[in-house]
């Protein structure tokens, strides 16, 4: 069982001088330290859903350009940066838990299919919590969501990212706990 994220270790994130915090949260959306940048400023922290309020905050008062930008950090699920290695170890392991990883080739035809579809229509890739579904919902989700409106898609997807946001915050807080217990 995973540990759960305690004040005291949102409180050492508060401590934190700016390059610390953009370096321990800079990836709590997927290759875009800004987020983490600028809730460094928000500080103090009372709790994990403080930290998470605050990057959504700052997600939500972007422009739709900025959305957009933001959408555009994340990589194709299963697409080649997967295939060839270089996904960051987030995305590598959030891919692996939902399946992504080892798909059939079949499936990777299909995925790659309606990822290269959904980037022509959108201009950002298709972006979903993996880590909340599997490939089976993958592939329901490229086909249902290719039939939304730009506006429905920027929505969706940010709403994702703050999913995966908070995910990852969690995880990173976890991390913490686990390494000060070990260090007892």
């Amino acid at each position: 069982m995973a540990a759960r994220p305690t004040a005291r270790h949102v409180e050492a994130l508060n401590k934190l001088s700016f390059v610390d915090f953009v370096g321990k949260l800079g990836n709590i959306v997927e290759r875009c330290p800004v987020v983490a940048a600028a809730v460094w400023s928000e500080r103090p922290f009372s709790s994990a859903q403080g930290v998470h309020e605050a990057a959504c905050k700052f997600i939500d008062g972007l422009p739709t350009n900025g959305r957009e930008g933001l959408l555009r950090c994340h990589p194709d699920l299963a697409g080649a940066l997967a295939r060839e290695g270089r996904l960051s170890s987030e995305s590598t392991g959030e891919q692996r838990t939902a399946g992504l990883l080892d798909l059939t080739t079949e499936e990777q035809a299909d995925i790659s299919r309606l990822n290269a579809r959904y980037k022509d229509k959108f201009g950002f890739p298709f972006v979903l919590c993996v880590r909340l579904n599997k490939r089976g919902a993958v592939l329901k989700g490229l086909k249902t969501r290719i039939n939304n409106s730009k506006e429905d898609e920027i929505h969706t997807g940010i709403e994702e990212v703050k999913k995966i946001c908070w995910l990852r915050l969690v995880d990173i807080l976890q991390r913490e706990q686990v390494d000060t217990i070990s260090k007892l």
